[in-house]
Formats: structure tokens, C-alpha cells, sequence
């Protein structure tokens, strides 16, 4: 506003309200849900969950501790508070914490009030200037967030060390009438949360032995981890105790959810003049299941958690590889391969912690495994079961039986089993084409008439695609051919063999004495 009031007088002629942090947050909070405005844009999966539970806590004007693993957007739901705040608030001009110009806390401020009266003079701070947050590190001090006596202060205006001018303020102080966050709280050094007490409950500090304490006008947030992933540290009971409102936050409950926040926060806005890069809905998907996968994976350490941040890298790294394969062959159209996926390895093995077993197979080999299964989630998902119904039967059957059965008739029914010939599949064509060392290798670098090429050599595949499915173009042709050939890699009735970035579809059992041999 042009005609803003500049004095203490024509902040109250114009008939100014003043208000706390908390009074604020509440009655916007209130507008916006009177009015159905959505308080906490680009937070996605979280509407019936988190958004609720923090809209309560708010309303009750309560300090905000975030509970969750890494990855899901603690730290982004704390800086969308600033958002509830009022767009501009009147400070008293020159005062280093943002006090009222109606009740100045500091020495300076009361001085400046007394001596100017209505004259006062007023300065207005926008609500993004309100919010500060700090990285809880071991190194934090308690001069860092609440302040120290300053020599270079004292001995410039030679003042003695008992003169509150001499004070320097910390971070929270600063941020006095507005939002202070605390990320990774419990890697605080506990003799640090402690001095956070009093600013919870008594909403005041005290800085080394001065008798006088500052009233802080400030909401108080944190996000944590949970204590038994960290080890680092953790929240001491004190300080637990007084954040009023606990929030468990939680990864994306469903694949499409999770696609909707890769969609929303991976870089894929890429002007590349002359080349089409379309990923279709089911590789996006796919993407995310492999986070799934790997979130319930026994490889994977689940008290780390598998970040969301780890599909945003993998579509980001998917869609470097598909530019880069474009601009390679000269093709003005690029669709991704499964081939493609080995692109993504390194957005995996950097944010999936393994267990002792995974460590032991290795973080590529274990990353190869997610991305298997998830392929072959997708695989069961859109063709036929590989066994067959009288094959699946069959299988039921010996389970029951061995469990059943004594070992000597159980081990003549299985003898039996293996001499029987196996239950007829729709696959087997495709499975007979890789006999007498026929095998086929597929590459990302390859352009696309050769890979289609290869995929059209085996016998059945393209048949058995179009009677299953409904590719939409060549491209989709080629995916799904891809896909069947992984279902029944990861169903043991042909074998892969990976190397760099291609890939090598044989027969199993000659696949198995080659590797015997070697």
C-alpha cells in the first residue's frame, strides 16, 4: 500500500488491531477454511491425514513438532506456514527483533516509544521476512539461537558487560512475531534443548546472567526424524513435553499418489528443439513401485525409510537417458525402453540403506531386484499368469502335500511331478524361440527400428502382445514385448544376462550351464 501508515499516531487513526503470530495463523486459517482455498498448496496425499491434524493444531494456536522418516516433506509443509500469515505486519523501525510499535520488549524499543510518543516511527515487514529456520547440528550453540554478550558491542559504545545494549541476539529472537523452524531436532545437543524450554512454555528468554527477560511473540516448529532411525540423538522428554501438537507424517499411500508428487516436483520441463520425449503412464508408475518394492523389501532398512526423493531422480535420470539416446541416433521421438531402467540404478543405490544381507549382495545388485519385482508387479498385472490355472493347481497341490504327506510318499509324488510333462502355457511359443543358443540382445543406445527389430525376431512375442493387450502405437508395442520377456525372466522360464547397458535373453538351462562352466 502506497498511503501506508508511517508513525505509531497514524497506525492508530487508521485503526490498526495489532495481533500475536498465533492470533494471525488462526484467523486466516479460519478465511481460508470458510472459503474451501486450499492453505497448504503443492502438499500432495497428505489431505485426510497430515493436512487435517496441522490445520487442528493451528486452530489451537499449538507449537508443531513433525514426526517422519526422510522424504516426506516435513520441511516443505513447515515454510507453506508462512503462507497464514498476514502480508504485512507495522514493526518499530530499527528494532533488531520486529517488535510491536504498541509494546515494545527491548531497552531500545521502550526508549524509542518514550522519547517519540505518537511520533514513533513505523516500518512494515513482509510475512516472508517472518519465517527462519536452522539445521539442528552438533555444533549449535546456544549463542546461535538465543544470543550472547557481544565485547565488540561493549567496548564500541563502551558500555559495561550488566548494559542490555550490549546483547547480540540469536537467530530466534530475530524472528520474534513470526515462524521459527528447527529441522532434525533431535541432533540438538541436549544442554541446547534445553534452553528452549522457557521460549515453550513461558514464551520468554534470558540471556546469560542479565536480569531481564524478553516476552517473544513467535511460533515455535520442528521436524524430527524418528529416534530409532537417527541414533544421533534424541528429543529430550522436557522439551517433547511442552510441543503441544505431535504430527506423524507418512510416505504416499497409493502409486498414483506418489506419481502425482514425482509429476509435481521432478525437473522434466525440458525444451529440447526437435525431440519428442513421451513416458507413458505406465512407466511412470512403474517408476514408483519400485519405491514401493523397496519399502517393503527385508534388503532394505525400513526405520531409514525410502525417500520420495528417490522416483523424482530415477524419472529424472529416465529422461536424461531417453534425450540422450535421441539426440544420438538423430530420432525426433524417444519413449523409454525397460532396458532404459538401468539408467535409473544411481538415483537407487544413493537413497536406499540396506540391512547387513543387502549390504552383503551389494547396493547395485539389490537395486537390480527392486526394479525386477516391480517389473514383474506390472508384468502380472496386464498379461497371463505364466504358469497357467492347471499349472498354479498343480503347484497348490505339492505345497499342501509336502506339508501333509510323510517324506517317503511325498517324495515319490514329487519324482512323479518332475516326470509328467508341464502344464501347457500361452508363453511357451515365445520360450521354445529361445532354444538351440537363440538368444537376443536389446541396448538403450540402439534406435528404435533395431530394437523393435530384435523383439519382432522372437517367435510369438508380437502375436502374443496384441492378443493380450492393446498396444496404442509401435512404441507401446515394443514396451509391452519388453515386458513380457522380463515376466518370464523373473518367473525363472528364460534367463537375462546384464551387461553395461544391454541385455541378453537366452534359454534358462543353457544360460545355467554357462554359468556353471564359468
Amino acid at each position: 500500500m502506497l498511503d501506508r501508515p508511517s508513525t505509531l499516531g497514524e497506525l492508530i487513526d487508521a485503526g490498526y488491531r495489532p495481533k500475536t503470530v498465533r492470533e494471525e495463523l488462526r484467523e486466516n486459517l479460519i478465511q481460508h477454511l470458510r472459503t474451501g482455498a486450499n492453505p497448504f498448496p503443492g502438499i500432495i496425499g497428505y489431505e485426510r491425514t497430515v493436512i487435517p491434524a496441522l490445520q487442528n493444531a493451528l486452530l489451537a494456536r499449538h507449537d508443531i513438532l513433525l514426526l517422519g522418516l526422510r522424504g516426506q516433506a516435513k520441511t516443505r509443509i513447515l515454510r507453506s506456514l508462512v503462507l497464514l500469515l498476514d502480508e504485512e505486519i507495522p514493526v518499530l523501525a530499527g528494532s533488531e527483533l520486529n517488535e510491536s510499535p504498541f509494546e515494545p520488549v527491548t531497552k531500545f524499543g521502550r526508549r524509542l516509544r518514550q522519547t517519540a510518543g505518537m511520533d514513533t516511527p513505523v516500518a512494515w515487514l513482509r510475512r516472508e521476512e517472518r519465517y527462519r529456520e536452522k539445521l539442528a547440528t552438533p555444533d549449535v550453540t546456544i549463542a546461535d539461537l538465543i544470543g550472547d554478550v557481544d565485547p565488540v558491542k561493549a567496548a564500541t559504545q563502551k558500555k559495561t558487560f550488566a548494559d542490555e545494549d550490549v546483547i547480540h541476539y540469536g537467530i530466534i529472537p530475530r524472528t520474534n512475531r513470526g515462524i521459527f523452524a528447527i529441522n532434525e531436532l533431535p541432533d540438538l545437543q541436549p544442554r541446547i534443548q534445553v534452553g528452549l524450554l522457557n521460549i515453550l512454555e513461558e514464551r520468554d528468554l534470558q540471556i546469560r546472567g542479565f536480569p531481564v527477560r524478553i516476552s517473544l511473540d513467535i511460533l515455535m516448529v520442528f521436524s524430527a526424524n524418528p529416534e530409532d532411525y537417527t541414533n544421533r540423538g534424541n528429543i529430550i522428554t522436557p522439551l517433547k513435553d511442552r510441543i503441544a501438537s505431535q504430527i506423524l507424517t507418512h510416505y504416499p499411500l497409493t502409486v498414483s499418489t506418489a506419481a502425482a508428487i514425482t509429476e509435481q516436483e521432478a525437473w522434466l520441463d525440458r525444451p529440447l528443439p526437435g525431440v519428442q520425449i513421451h513416458i507413458p503412464d505406465e512407466v511412470k508408475l512403474l517408476l514408483e513401485e519400485v519405491a514401493f518394492v523397496a519399502r517393503r523389501s527385508d534388503l532394505v532398512d525400513q526405520t531409514s525409510g525410502v525417500s520420495a526423493r528417490m522416483p523424482i531422480a530415477a524419472r529424472e535420470l529416465l529422461t536424461s537417458n531417453l534425450e540422450k539416446r535421441a539426440l544420438k541416433n538423430g530420432e525426433n521421438h524417444a519413449s523409454p525402453r525397460l532396458v532404459d531402467l538401468f539408467a535409473t540404478l544411481p538415483a537407487i543405490t544413493g537413497k536406499v540403506e540396506m540391512v547387513f544381507e543387502g549390504e552383503q549382495q551389494g547396493a547395485e545388485i539389490v537395486a537390480k531386484k527392486l526394479i525386477g519385482e516391480a517389473v514383474k508387479a506390472l508384468f502380472e498385472a496386464r498379461f497371463p499368469p505364466v504358469e497357467g490355472p492347471k499349472g498354479r493347481a498343480d503347484r497348490a497341490r505339492k505345497n499342501r502335500n509336502d506339508f501333509e504327506e510323510d517324506e517317503s510318499v511325498a517324495s515319490f509324488d514329487r519324482s512323479e511331478r518332475r516326470s509328467s510333462p508341464p502344464a501347457p502355457t500361452p508363453y511357451d511359443k515365445i520360450v521354445s524361440s529361445f532354444g538351440k543358443d537363440r538368444k537376443i540382445v536389446l541396448s538403450d543406445e540402439s534406435t528404435f527400428a533395431d530394437h523393435l527389430k530384435a523383439l519382432r525376431s522372437v517367435d510369438g512375442l508380437e502375436e502374443f502382445v496384441r492378443t493380450h493387450a492393446s498396444p496404442k502405437d509401435d512404441y507401446d508395442l515394443a514396451l509391452l514385448m519388453e515386458l513380457v520377456l522380463e515376466g518370464l525372466v523373473q518367473s525363472l522360464r528364460i534367463a537375462r544376462e546384464d551387461l553395461d547397458s544391454t541385455v541378453t535373453y537366452s534359454e534358462m538351462a543353457k544360460f545355467n550351464l554357462m554359468r556353471s562352466r564359468g
